[in-house]
Parts: structure tokens; sequence; C-alpha cells
């Protein structure tokens, strides 16, 4: 009765963090587009509030076996909602 790791969901971890990555990139872009368009410091900043406020809790949950899947998702969208929002601007 030993206890065998279950092996590591790839395709549907991978699905997941895709998911999460195109639904942070698409709410990154359009909240940062529109709030630039009114002022450009209020879409940088409202970016770094919403960010800084969710870092902690993702934090926690990058060592939950489901959750880690769209903890990486949300960080590779915030990263190219960020640069999508850079290349847009110039």
């Amino acid at each position: 009765m030993g206890t065998e790791a279950e092996p590591t969901p790839w395709g549907t971890g991978l699905l997941v963090s895709a998911f999460a990555a195109i639904f942070t990139l698409v709410g990154v872009v359009a909240f940062g587009t529109a709030l630039a368009n009114i002022h450009p410091l209020l879409g940088a900043g409202f970016n770094l509030v919403v960010v800084g406020g969710a870092a902690p809790t993702l934090w926690r949950w990058r060592r939950a076996p489901v959750w880690r899947w769209v903890v990486y998702g949300v960080a590779v969208g915030v990263v190219s909602g960020w640069t999508a929002l850079l290349v847009g601007a110039f």
C-alpha cells in the first residue's frame, strides 16, 4: 500500500493556464486602454493597484494542485497585457 504520486495533468493544466492567460490579457488590455484614454496615469495606476492587490493571494495559491495552473496563466496574461499596452502606447 505505497503512496504513489498521481501524474501531473499537463494537458488539462496547460489548457486551464491558456484560458486564464487569455482572459487576463483581455481584461488588462481592455481596462488599461479604457482608462488610458481618460488619463495615462490612471491606466497605469489601476493596473499596478489591481496586480499588487491580487499578488498575495496568487502567491499563496501557487502550490495548490489545481490553482497553480490558474496562477501561471494569470502571470503570463498580466505580463502579456502590460507588454501589449506598452507596445500600443508607442
